[in-house]
């Protein structure tokens, strides 16, 4: 290989110490789980060097929701290598331009215009702006324990582990508890420009709303003049076995934020895709917002190759079906590990293992990576592992990871004494 393998383990943990994240290496050589990634193909991973496999469950939140270096997806960069750059954000482009309208045929409702940024902080950014911009108001109302990236204003929406550190928070950021339609009453007033939520909040350990959680949620915005924010970075393209994660729950968001899954895992793009009367406040400064390589030209074949692979019909109909594996067999893990094991979270493959108390998530993290599966605590719930396997996994691959998430939480039980 080219690229992978030059050096020793020891080399390549060193010189990222040095040059990257002591931190980082302090931590994950202490825990033992110093793994580089090296050869992935599909739902596995290889060490660069002692060449351990793992099934990646964790899929950086949704990232590879296709699986490492996705043929298909791969195809799509490679052809699109060969006419296009990432062009210039200033200009008219076709290439945006024919993403943008694919993604309207995609979205609920009459949501029909897209800005795209690279990550999905800066979508959740802009996102924000636009709400603030379009109603005069101040107040962006967020759920507790959630997370919306570690840029400026998403990082403000965020848990205040994030945020501490870099001082007090900017004024006229609210939250409330997720899932408590009381709590938001009370919040939602007639200063507030927007309430924005995670359709499930992975970090807060993956909670599933009430069924009219978010249509209570829009209405409320609706009467106080304030829009509805999703946030779909983790749950869209086909997570939940929906393309859209909010379509579970019949309500059409004014503005609808992807990430993650539509990079393919090959080219970072992001998108904040909201309502056509919304784009009245871009269309006054349509300079206002900029990305230099949002929505950059070479990237957007392959947002439209996921795109289209995502909603294939028989790939959703994949998704339901492995979902029904795994609901059936985490009720057998129940009642062969009472001891730990409290229910399987989940819509789809959105998944958490709920367990008995804060320290099973962390020994988990390590005892299915132990056990050849790639997966981490959710950190603002850490009685919860995060369980995410790539979409495109068949039926035995479906048993192989829960046949080592057994084996990892006797193994947790054992580290316990539970």
């Amino acid at each position: 290989m080219e690229y992978i393998g030059r050096d020793s383990k020891e080399r390549i943990i060193a010189r990222f110490a040095t040059h990257v994240s002591s931190g980082k290496t302090d931590f994950f050589t202490s825990v033992g789980l110093d793994f580089v990634f090296g050869r992935r193909e599909v739902p596995y991973v290889w060490d660069t060097t002692s060449g351990k496999r793992l099934i990646n469950c964790h899929c950086n939140g949704g990232v590879f929701n296709l699986g490492q270096r996705n043929p298909k997806i791969i195809a799509a960069l490679t052809k699109s290598l060969t006419e296009l750059d990432i062009g210039n954000h200033h200009l008219i482009s076709e290439q945006r331009g024919i993403l943008a309208e694919k993604l309207a045929e995609t979205m609920p409702g009459d949501i029909s215009y897209t800005v795209f940024g690279v990550g999905g902080g800066e979508a959740i950014d802009c996102a924000i702006k636009l709400a603030r911009g379009y109603t005069k108001k101040p107040t962006i109302i967020s759920a507790g324990g959630g997370y919306h990236g570690h840029t400026g204003f998403a990082l403000a929406t965020g848990d205040e582990e994030f945020r501490e550190p870099f001082g007090p928070n900017p004024p006229g950021f609210i939250q409330v508890p997720f899932n408590d339609g009381s709590a938001l009453a009370n919040a939602v007033d007639d200063d507030t420009a927007a309430v924005i939520f995670e359709t499930i909040p992975a970090t807060c350990g993956m909670p599933l709303p009430d069924p009219d959680f978010f249509a209570f949620t829009h209405e409320l915005c609706r009467k106080k003049g304030a829009l509805f924010i999703i946030d779909e970075v983790q749950t869209g393209l086909g997570r939940t076995g929906k393309l859209w994660g909010i379509e579970h729950f019949n309500v059409v968001p004014d503005i609808v934020v992807i990430g993650k899954g539509l990079s393919g895992g090959v080219y970072p793009m992001s998108a904040t895709c909201f309502r056509a009367k919304y784009e009245s406040f871009f269309h006054e400064h349509p300079f206002i917002h900029v990305s230099t390589f949002g929505g950059a030209e070479v990237g957007c074949p392959v947002a439209l190759a996921v795109l289209e692979e995502s909603g294939r019909p028989e790939f959703l109909e994949n998704v339901n079906t492995l979902a029904g594996i795994f609901k059936k067999e985490f009720e057998k893990l129940k009642t062969k590990h009472p001891e730990i094991l409290v229910r399987l979270r989940q819509l789809g493959l959105m998944m958490g293992i709920e367990m008995v108390n804060d320290a099973c998530g962390p020994v988990m993290s390590k005892t299915c990576y132990d056990n050849g599966v790639l997966s981490i605590y959710a950190n603002n719930d850490r009685r919860i592992s995060q369980l995410l396997p790539p979409l495109i996994i068949d039926e035995a691959t479906a048993y192989e990871i829960i046949e080592g998430v057994d084996r990892a939480l006797d193994d947790t039980k054992k580290f316990l004494n539970l």
